[in-house]
């Protein structure tokens, strides 16, 4: 079983960037594929971007392609979500997530962990 904690929303105006980073405990992260989702209120939530931690393949929504990125640090057992050009549209909370599941799947129905969230807000 893993525990996932994430850190570093916040409020940033349009154009900006955040990192927000996810630390993993209990397990180790080679042993799971993780995942970024977020959701705004009122509506569902969505996958951002995904990664299998033992193959580095990704996946990558096609709302956030070319401004965020997914990576891990397998010695801090943490993922992160690098985000830039942000948008007041990518205003949300932001949760990490982690399945056994060895393909960088976009279905949060698959995952069996899942943080606290994050909230990030983005001004226009």
């Amino acid at each position: 079983q893993v525990h996932l904690v994430e850190s570093g929303g916040g409020l940033v105006q349009a154009g900006g960037s955040l990192r927000l980073s996810c630390l993993a405990s209990g397990s180790t992260l080679s042993m799971y594929t993780m995942g970024w989702f977020r959701q705004a209120r009122g509506k569902a939530r969505e996958a951002v971007a995904a990664i299998s931690v033992s193959s580095k393949s990704t996946y990558t929504a096609d709302s956030v392609k070319g401004r965020f990125t997914i990576s891990t640090d397998n010695a801090k057992n943490t993922v992160y979500l690098q985000m830039s050009s942000l948008k007041p549209e990518d205003t949300a909370t932001y949760y990490c997530a982690a399945t056994v599941l060895a393909v960088t799947t976009p279905n949060p129905e698959r995952y069996n962990y899942w943080g606290q969230g994050t909230q990030v807000t983005v001004s226009s």
